[in-house]
């Protein structure tokens, strides 16, 4: 069978930015924007490795050693509180020659990269379209239309677009459609080829000056079984200060028994996970093996889900307690 021209480009093109390809099926070839819900994006995923392997959110540290004082910041969390989660990091996928635009950037312009950027006219915002969030008035309705959620919605409204082909991830914190075009207090663009982390004390979409799209759970890796990265985790009461890979931190408390943004909690290994759905298991191996990181502000215990209808059964997550983590010591880690 003759392989077309462009699975042969397109491979080659992948080959040179250090993407993975399955070997064995077609590299799928984008032509338009793909929104992150459909069997196309999972497709586009399976082909493509976020971050080099030896990035921070590759890495195992289901052996590595707990930190000294994990006790007392797992209790500064809720250690009898039930661990929670947010349907609520939508991401699109766009194609190499995605036109760009203009976004104002109204807040941290200093701490932002320029554009213009890849922006779809369709690019989803945070929490759409599902209802499980801290957020309640994030939708305006639980069949919310997405142009109306874009304008008018409610919350932190981040923003995902992955261009995978050009291994780029663009991430914006408040974007909102107006009818002067798009517009962002924050913008940050990561290179998912790299293992270069943002400038020091510099945010990101995220307080702690993390990516958000690497650190979100999808239904494509819950279906093959495990999500093979770290998640993130948000909690209300943070430390003012940050561990690698975080860059920023968002607290005026200096008590050592908070977490630090940046840092890294496991699920015990002692944890049983026999008896939880497919889809719930494939989280909880990889919160065993990769961990999350303490990413922002908000909800003790809040792990970061795509809202994707086809994930089913993560209500058991619900049945963990903070107890049942440990903060790993990050720097003996490394």
């Amino acid at each position: 069978m003759k392989i077309p021209l462009t699975v042969i480009l397109f491979a080659a093109a992948c080959a040179s930015l250090g993407l993975t390809v399955i070997a064995t099926q077609s590299p799928p070839i984008i032509t338009r924007p793909v929104m992150f819900d459909t069997p196309e994006a999972d497709r586009i995923l399976a082909a493509l490795q976020v971050f080099p392997p030896d990035n921070p959110w590759n890495q195992d540290i289901s052996k590595a050693p707990a930190h000294a004082n994990s006790a007392a910041i797992i209790a500064s969390i809720g250690k009898d509180k039930h661990i929670d989660f947010n349907l609520d990091m939508n991401y699109i996928i766009v194609p190499p020659n995605q036109p760009r635009v203009p976004v104002k950037i109204k807040d941290y312009s200093n701490e932002s990269d320029p554009g213009p950027y890849p922006v779809p006219d369709d690019m989803p915002i945070e929490n759409w379209p599902l209802q499980r969030n801290e957020d309640a008035g994030a939708l305006l309705q639980a069949k919310g239309a997405l142009e109306v959620i874009q304008r008018n919605g409610s919350g932190d409204r981040h923003g995902i677009v992955v261009d995978p082909v050009n291994g780029l991830l663009y991430e914006f914190y408040q974007a909102r459609k107006t009818d002067a075009g798009w517009e962002a207090a924050q913008a940050s663009i990561f290179d998912l080829k790299s293992n270069r982390m943002r400038p020091e004390r510099w945010t990101s979409a995220d307080a702690a000056g993390l990516p958000i799209f690497p650190a979100t759970a999808r239904y494509d890796e819950c279906e093959r079984g495990m999500v093979t990265h770290a998640l993130r985790v948000t909690a209300r009461r943070t430390r003012r200060a940050y561990v690698y890979p975080a860059r920023h931190f968002a607290s005026k408390l200096t008590d050592e028994n908070l977490p630090r943004m940046g840092e890294r909690l496991r699920l015990r290994q002692d944890f049983d996970i026999n008896g939880f759905p497919p889809h719930a298991q494939a989280i909880l191996k990889g919160l065993k093996k990769h961990g999350m990181f303490v990413a922002d502000n908000g909800g003790d215990w809040r792990l970061s889900i795509a809202p994707d209808r086809r994930l089913k059964g993560l209500e058991s997550l619900t049945r963990l307690k903070g107890s049942d983590f440990e903060v790993v010591d990050t720097e003996k880690a490394r």
